[in-house]
């Protein structure tokens, strides 16, 4: 079985392979002043919790935007295996075209999701990822990289809110019913979550203006996708564990590389 880890600002998603189907899925959260030994032990007692003996684990597959810890946990997911991780840096055969200005800045976290939505989903396509940040990502009818963009994720901006507002209150992220918000909560929550929503629908129009095409699929992940797609009025497909499938196709691309 196959360890995927998506390093994140906020958590660490893991998810466990079984060939195609996904045996596991859990989220720790990013804690930078941690060992690798440390990250070990919590992902060894999480898998055994989930009844994944970590000798049934063959392979590591990871992805990072935190480079102080992707060192760190390639080590952990080293012990688990007995393998040395797959860790995605420049250089590593996606099979993911990225005819961009800069190929080498493109986020490891975007090309996995890149490459697990081409090969899942109608072409053209868009792709949001709502977590730390929202992410937009384009991909062209060939399955290309075309660019995307980046904006404050819903936590980062109510988390802005209250710190930079006095008067603010420091609130949890929730949906409201309504996009007029009639007390200081609810104002702030319809703020973030409807301007999102708004977000997503306005920059999807403008992309496809930009593409010369209308997207044929429009897919959204990330751990704040679930409260912010119901108040889209485009149609968003959920994939939760987009980049951890990214992560999965890339692995075994490396093994018919070197085969």
């Amino acid at each position: 079985m196959l360890l995927t880890l998506d390093i994140g600002n906020t958590h660490i998603t893991l998810g466990v392979w079984d060939g195609k189907k996904l045996r596991l899925s859990a989220r720790l959260a990013t804690q930078r002043e941690r060992t690798s030994d440390q990250y070990a032990v919590e992902l060894e007692v999480m898998l055994l919790h989930r009844d994944v003996p970590p000798k049934s684990l063959s392979g590591a597959a990871i992805s990072s935007v935190v480079p102080e810890l992707t060192g760190t946990l390639a080590q952990a997911a080293e012990q688990l295996t007995g393998t040395k991780a797959l860790v995605l840096i420049p250089g590593v055969k996606t099979g993911l075209a990225l005819p961009v200005d800069n190929p080498a800045q493109v986020g490891a976290d975007i090309v996995a999701a890149s490459v697990s939505a081409r090969e899942r989903f109608p072409l053209p396509c868009l792709v949001t990822d709502l977590g730390t940040a929202t992410k937009l990502i384009v991909l062209d009818e060939h399955g290309a990289f075309r660019g995307c963009a980046i904006a404050p994720g819903v936590r980062i901006s109510l988390d802005a809110l209250s710190a930079k507002a006095s008067q603010l209150p420091t609130i949890s992220f929730s949906a409201v019913g309504r996009s007029i918000g009639t007390n200081t909560t609810d104002c702030m929550t319809s703020g973030v979550v409807y301007g999102t929503a708004a977000m997503l629908d306005g920059m999807t129009e403008r992309m496809e203006t930009e593409l010369g095409v209308p997207f044929a699929s429009l897919v959204a992940t990330g751990g704040l996708a679930g409260g912010i797609l119901p108040h889209c009025r485009r149609t968003f497909s959920h994939a939760p564990d987009l980049v951890l499938d990214g992560l999965r196709r890339i692995y075994g691309k490396q093994a018919i590389v070197g085969a």
